[in-house]
């Protein structure tokens, strides 16, 4: 059961009714709905979120790393909903398990992987060879500040769903 009050978008009011009438019209997921209680909350996420979905990773590179720190923050309610987005985007059911398992067959989205994985078990304090090993997969230096962005999302969104015991409104993630 929820911790936190999921506000009825159609009884929002404020910010909170603005937002979900605007951004998010027809995305009313219980993390939105959770997150209105604060307008401001929902206003951080949508602001990282959306500057994040401009950047140089693509939709799929951005749902590795979310589904590789949900994982590792054990985040049922992430897994689950970026396992759907990702699938949306065109990863395959098998490339979201293996992105919650921090390792891939492709050797591009590999490296992203592991470097997310790096950045969270190494707390940001990655080494020179963890930097090269991503790099010489083929990203640069914005796609490195863009995974630090990405990570911080999905810290944020995976804390926030454990205090406020989000109820999963997405099919559940396959088992890994």
């Amino acid at each position: 059961m929820a911790r936190l009050s999921l506000i009825d978008p159609a009884s929002a009011t404020g910010k909170a009714k603005e937002i979900l009438d605007g951004p998010l019209a027809g995305k009313h997921f219980n993390l939105f709905k959770a997150m209105a209680n604060s307008p401001a909350a929902l206003q951080a996420y949508l602001g990282l979120s959306g500057a994040l979905g401009h950047g140089g990773l693509s939709g799929k590179e951005r749902e590795v790393v979310q589904l590789a720190v949900g994982s590792l923050n054990g985040c049922g309610y992430c897994e689950a909903a970026h396992t759907a987005i990702g699938k949306s985007l065109g990863l395959t059911e098998a490339q979201t398990i293996e992105a919650r398992r921090g390792t891939m067959s492709d050797p591009k989205l590999n490296a992203l992987a592991r470097f997310t994985v790096a950045i969270h078990e190494k707390r940001g304090h990655i080494s020179d060879d963890d930097i090269r090993s991503f790099k010489n997969a083929g990203y640069g230096d914005g796609d490195i500040a863009e995974v630090v962005a990405g990570y911080a999302l999905a810290v944020y969104t995976n804390y926030f769903n454990h205090i406020a015991q989000t109820p999963i409104d997405f099919p559940p993630a396959p088992s890994i």
